[in-house]
Protein backbone atom coordinates (compact mmCIF):
# COMPACT_ATOMS: atom_id res chain seq x y z
CA UNK A 1 0.00 0.00 0.00
CA UNK A 2 3.09 2.10 0.88
CA UNK A 3 4.55 1.93 -2.45
CA UNK A 4 1.07 2.12 -4.47
CA UNK A 5 0.84 5.44 -2.71
CA UNK A 6 4.27 6.58 -3.27
CA UNK A 7 3.81 5.85 -6.88
CA UNK A 8 0.64 7.48 -6.92
CA UNK A 9 2.24 10.85 -5.31
CA UNK A 10 5.34 10.60 -7.93
CA UNK A 11 2.81 10.87 -10.92
CA UNK A 12 1.09 13.60 -8.74
CA UNK A 13 -2.17 11.89 -8.89
CA UNK A 14 -4.72 13.31 -6.55
CA UNK A 15 -5.27 10.39 -3.74
CA UNK A 16 -2.08 9.33 -2.76
CA UNK A 17 -3.09 9.92 0.98
CA UNK A 18 -5.90 6.60 1.13
CA UNK A 19 -6.78 4.77 3.80
CA UNK A 20 -4.32 1.68 3.13
CA UNK A 21 -6.68 -0.65 5.49
CA UNK A 22 -9.91 0.48 3.74
CA UNK A 23 -8.20 -0.38 1.00
CA UNK A 24 -6.71 -4.34 1.62
CA UNK A 25 -10.51 -4.70 3.63
CA UNK A 26 -11.77 -3.76 0.28
CA UNK A 27 -9.34 -6.22 -1.65
CA UNK A 28 -10.44 -9.13 1.31
CA UNK A 29 -14.30 -8.58 0.09
CA UNK A 30 -13.29 -9.37 -3.94
CA UNK A 31 -10.91 -12.25 -3.20
CA UNK A 32 -13.69 -13.63 -1.43
CA UNK A 33 -15.83 -12.77 -4.13
CA UNK A 34 -13.49 -14.49 -6.52
CA UNK A 35 -12.25 -17.49 -4.41
CA UNK A 36 -13.62 -20.05 -6.95
CA UNK A 37 -11.00 -18.59 -9.62
CA UNK A 38 -7.97 -19.32 -6.93
CA UNK A 39 -5.69 -22.27 -7.90
CA UNK A 40 -5.07 -24.99 -5.69
CA UNK A 41 -2.21 -26.67 -6.98
CA UNK A 42 0.98 -25.13 -5.47
CA UNK A 43 2.50 -22.80 -7.78
CA UNK A 44 -0.36 -21.34 -9.05
CA UNK A 45 -1.79 -18.62 -7.36
CA UNK A 46 -4.10 -15.65 -7.74
CA UNK A 47 -2.55 -12.74 -8.82
CA UNK A 48 -4.35 -9.64 -7.03
CA UNK A 49 -2.84 -5.93 -8.76
CA UNK A 50 -4.08 -2.65 -7.37
CA UNK A 51 -4.32 -0.46 -10.72
CA UNK A 52 -4.86 3.39 -10.61
CA UNK A 53 -5.30 5.10 -13.89
CA UNK A 54 -6.52 9.25 -14.56
CA UNK A 55 -10.43 9.25 -15.50
CA UNK A 56 -10.05 13.22 -16.38
CA UNK A 57 -12.25 13.96 -19.49
CA UNK A 58 -9.85 15.98 -21.52
CA UNK A 59 -6.43 15.39 -23.47
CA UNK A 60 -3.37 17.05 -22.16
CA UNK A 61 0.07 16.84 -20.57
CA UNK A 62 -1.11 17.79 -16.44
CA UNK A 63 -1.90 16.00 -13.42
CA UNK A 64 -5.16 14.48 -13.37
CA UNK A 65 -8.02 15.92 -11.62
CA UNK A 66 -9.66 12.54 -11.54
CA UNK A 67 -8.76 9.04 -11.28
CA UNK A 68 -9.82 5.38 -10.76
CA UNK A 69 -8.55 3.08 -8.26
CA UNK A 70 -9.50 -0.62 -9.20
CA UNK A 71 -8.05 -3.79 -8.30
CA UNK A 72 -7.01 -6.63 -11.34
CA UNK A 73 -7.45 -10.33 -10.44
CA UNK A 74 -5.94 -13.05 -12.18
CA UNK A 75 -5.29 -16.77 -11.79
CA UNK A 76 -1.86 -17.37 -12.52
CA UNK A 77 1.13 -20.49 -13.39
CA UNK A 78 4.56 -20.11 -12.21
CA UNK A 79 6.15 -17.28 -14.07
CA UNK A 80 8.91 -19.06 -15.70
CA UNK A 81 7.42 -22.42 -17.70
CA UNK A 82 10.68 -24.26 -16.55
CA UNK A 83 9.83 -23.60 -13.03
CA UNK A 84 11.99 -23.39 -10.31
CA UNK A 85 15.14 -23.72 -12.48
CA UNK A 86 18.02 -21.39 -13.18
CA UNK A 87 18.07 -18.70 -15.74
CA UNK A 88 20.72 -17.08 -18.04
CA UNK A 89 21.25 -13.42 -18.32
CA UNK A 90 22.54 -10.83 -20.46
CA UNK A 91 23.61 -7.63 -19.70
CA UNK A 92 24.80 -6.72 -23.42
CA UNK A 93 22.82 -4.32 -24.17
CA UNK A 94 22.45 -0.84 -25.12
CA UNK A 95 19.18 0.18 -23.56
CA UNK A 96 18.58 1.33 -19.84
CA UNK A 97 15.58 0.92 -17.72
CA UNK A 98 15.81 3.24 -14.95
CA UNK A 99 18.09 5.83 -14.05
CA UNK A 100 18.59 8.22 -11.01
CA UNK A 101 15.55 10.90 -10.64
CA UNK A 102 13.53 8.96 -13.00
CA UNK A 103 10.66 6.92 -12.13
CA UNK A 104 11.98 3.60 -11.73
CA UNK A 105 11.15 3.73 -7.89
CA UNK A 106 7.62 3.98 -8.89
CA UNK A 107 5.67 1.20 -9.86
CA UNK A 108 4.52 2.93 -13.42
CA UNK A 109 3.51 0.91 -16.46
CA UNK A 110 6.06 3.08 -18.80
CA UNK A 111 8.50 1.48 -17.16
CA UNK A 112 8.35 -1.44 -18.43
CA UNK A 113 7.21 -0.13 -21.90
CA UNK A 114 10.90 0.32 -22.64
CA UNK A 115 12.09 -3.37 -21.66
CA UNK A 116 9.81 -4.74 -24.53
CA UNK A 117 12.32 -5.00 -27.64
CA UNK A 118 15.22 -5.50 -25.51
CA UNK A 119 14.11 -8.54 -23.68
CA UNK A 120 12.57 -9.54 -26.85
CA UNK A 121 16.20 -8.93 -28.26
CA UNK A 122 17.71 -11.09 -25.54
CA UNK A 123 15.06 -13.93 -25.61
CA UNK A 124 16.13 -14.53 -29.55
CA UNK A 125 19.51 -14.77 -27.98
CA UNK A 126 18.57 -17.89 -26.08
CA UNK A 127 18.93 -15.36 -22.33
CA UNK A 128 15.96 -15.43 -20.35
CA UNK A 129 16.30 -12.06 -19.00
CA UNK A 130 18.13 -8.67 -19.21
CA UNK A 131 20.29 -7.90 -15.77
CA UNK A 132 20.12 -4.01 -16.06
CA UNK A 133 22.66 -1.34 -15.69
CA UNK A 134 23.77 1.57 -15.47
CA UNK A 135 26.27 4.57 -16.02
CA UNK A 136 29.93 4.34 -17.16
CA UNK A 137 30.46 2.47 -13.42
CA UNK A 138 28.01 -0.26 -14.89
CA UNK A 139 26.26 -0.63 -11.48
CA UNK A 140 23.52 -3.17 -11.35
CA UNK A 141 20.24 -2.09 -10.92
CA UNK A 142 17.49 -4.90 -11.47
CA UNK A 143 17.02 -7.84 -13.36
CA UNK A 144 13.85 -8.10 -15.89
CA UNK A 145 11.36 -6.88 -13.60
CA UNK A 146 13.11 -8.26 -10.67
CA UNK A 147 14.91 -7.05 -7.64
CA UNK A 148 18.59 -8.97 -7.41
CA UNK A 149 20.84 -10.43 -4.92
CA UNK A 150 24.50 -12.03 -5.04
CA UNK A 151 25.83 -13.95 -2.08
CA UNK A 152 29.39 -13.28 -1.75
CA UNK A 153 31.88 -14.20 0.29
CA UNK A 154 33.62 -10.94 1.29
CA UNK A 155 37.54 -10.23 0.01
CA UNK A 156 40.45 -8.62 1.17
CA UNK A 157 40.79 -11.33 3.61
CA UNK A 158 37.64 -10.53 5.35
CA UNK A 159 36.49 -13.45 7.27
CA UNK A 160 32.30 -13.98 6.56
CA UNK A 161 29.75 -13.77 3.93
CA UNK A 162 27.83 -11.08 3.11
CA UNK A 163 24.33 -10.87 0.70
CA UNK A 164 24.06 -7.82 -1.20
CA UNK A 165 21.40 -6.17 -3.08
CA UNK A 166 21.28 -2.55 -4.96
CA UNK A 167 20.26 0.40 -2.67
CA UNK A 168 16.91 2.24 -2.97
CA UNK A 169 18.43 5.51 -2.46
CA UNK A 170 19.37 6.24 -6.23
CA UNK A 171 15.90 6.32 -6.54
CA UNK A 172 16.10 3.92 -10.02
CA UNK A 173 15.12 0.65 -8.40
CA UNK A 174 11.53 -0.39 -7.35
CA UNK A 175 11.37 -0.94 -3.45
CA UNK A 176 9.97 -4.47 -4.10
CA UNK A 177 7.99 -6.53 -1.06
CA UNK A 178 9.54 -9.82 -1.92
CA UNK A 179 13.31 -7.91 -1.70
CA UNK A 180 12.32 -6.41 1.65
CA UNK A 181 11.08 -9.73 2.72
CA UNK A 182 14.24 -11.40 1.87
CA UNK A 183 15.94 -8.75 3.68
CA UNK A 184 13.98 -9.25 7.10
CA UNK A 185 14.14 -13.31 6.48
CA UNK A 186 18.51 -13.08 6.14
CA UNK A 187 18.88 -10.45 9.02
CA UNK A 188 16.23 -12.66 11.45
CA UNK A 189 18.34 -15.20 10.71
CA UNK A 190 21.39 -13.68 11.57
CA UNK A 191 24.09 -16.26 9.88
CA UNK A 192 25.55 -13.33 7.09
CA UNK A 193 25.91 -9.42 6.75
CA UNK A 194 22.50 -8.22 4.74
CA UNK A 195 23.78 -4.99 3.03
CA UNK A 196 22.18 -2.75 0.71
CA UNK A 197 25.11 -1.00 -1.24
CA UNK A 198 25.98 0.00 -5.19
CA UNK A 199 27.60 -3.61 -6.50
CA UNK A 200 28.93 -3.61 -10.30
CA UNK A 201 29.41 -5.83 -13.17
CA UNK A 202 33.44 -5.74 -13.01
CA UNK A 203 33.18 -6.48 -9.56
CA UNK A 204 30.67 -9.99 -9.86
CA UNK A 205 32.69 -10.94 -12.71
CA UNK A 206 35.79 -10.47 -10.12
CA UNK A 207 34.11 -12.52 -7.74
CA UNK A 208 33.32 -14.82 -9.97
CA UNK A 209 36.92 -15.77 -10.85
CA UNK A 210 38.02 -15.50 -7.25
CA UNK A 211 35.78 -18.13 -6.33
CA UNK A 212 34.41 -15.76 -3.99
CA UNK A 213 30.64 -15.41 -5.99
CA UNK A 214 28.57 -18.27 -4.26
CA UNK A 215 25.70 -17.54 -5.63
CA UNK A 216 22.87 -15.19 -7.41
CA UNK A 217 19.02 -14.63 -7.75
CA UNK A 218 16.13 -12.59 -8.64
CA UNK A 219 13.36 -11.74 -6.53
CA UNK A 220 9.69 -10.24 -7.01
CA UNK A 221 5.96 -11.32 -6.52
CA UNK A 222 5.17 -13.23 -9.91
CA UNK A 223 8.45 -15.58 -9.53
CA UNK A 224 9.05 -14.90 -5.92
CA UNK A 225 13.04 -16.50 -6.08
CA UNK A 226 14.82 -17.05 -9.12
CA UNK A 227 18.53 -18.31 -9.55
CA UNK A 228 20.88 -17.44 -11.91
CA UNK A 229 23.60 -19.42 -13.49
CA UNK A 230 24.83 -17.29 -16.63
CA UNK A 231 25.33 -13.20 -17.01
CA UNK A 232 26.90 -12.61 -20.57
CA UNK A 233 29.05 -9.48 -20.07
CA UNK A 234 30.96 -8.00 -22.90
CA UNK A 235 30.50 -11.11 -25.05
CA UNK A 236 31.31 -13.64 -22.77
CA UNK A 237 29.25 -15.79 -19.67
CA UNK A 238 29.91 -14.99 -16.03
CA UNK A 239 29.64 -18.54 -14.53
CA UNK A 240 27.04 -19.19 -11.28
CA UNK A 241 27.01 -21.69 -9.41
CA UNK A 242 23.28 -22.60 -9.37
CA UNK A 243 20.67 -23.37 -7.88
CA UNK A 244 22.45 -22.61 -4.47
CA UNK A 245 21.51 -23.61 -0.72
CA UNK A 246 20.77 -20.00 0.26
CA UNK A 247 18.49 -19.86 -2.77
CA UNK A 248 16.74 -22.66 -1.90
CA UNK A 249 16.26 -21.89 1.62
CA UNK A 250 14.05 -18.40 0.47
CA UNK A 251 12.13 -19.99 -1.91
CA UNK A 252 11.12 -22.48 0.58
CA UNK A 253 10.44 -20.68 3.31
CA UNK A 254 8.54 -17.39 1.20
CA UNK A 255 6.27 -20.25 -0.44
CA UNK A 256 5.73 -21.73 3.13
CA UNK A 257 5.11 -18.42 4.63
CA UNK A 258 2.29 -17.85 1.66
CA UNK A 259 0.90 -21.08 1.91
CA UNK A 260 0.42 -21.07 5.68
CA UNK A 261 2.90 -23.68 6.58
CA UNK A 262 5.35 -21.15 8.70
CA UNK A 263 4.13 -18.90 10.86
CA UNK A 264 5.76 -15.42 8.60
CA UNK A 265 6.69 -12.02 10.71
CA UNK A 266 3.65 -9.93 12.48
CA UNK A 267 1.75 -8.64 9.43
CA UNK A 268 3.02 -10.65 6.20
CA UNK A 269 -0.17 -12.47 5.60
CA UNK A 270 -3.60 -11.00 5.67
CA UNK A 271 -6.03 -13.92 6.37
CA UNK A 272 -9.17 -13.51 4.58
Amino acid sequence: MKRLSNSMDRLCMPGSDFDHEELIECIARLVRLDQDWIPTEEGYSLYIRPTVISTHPYLGVAAPDEILLYVITCPVGPYYPSGFAPVRLTADTPYVRAWPGGTGAAKVGGNYAGSMKPQTDASNRGYSQILWVFGEEEEITEVGAMNVFFFLEKEDGLKGRELVTPPLTRGDILPGVTRQSIIDLSKSWGEFDVVERSITLPEVRKAASEGRLIEAFGAGTAAVVTPISHIEHKGSDIEIPATGDLTKRFFSDLMGIQYGRIEGPEGWSVKI
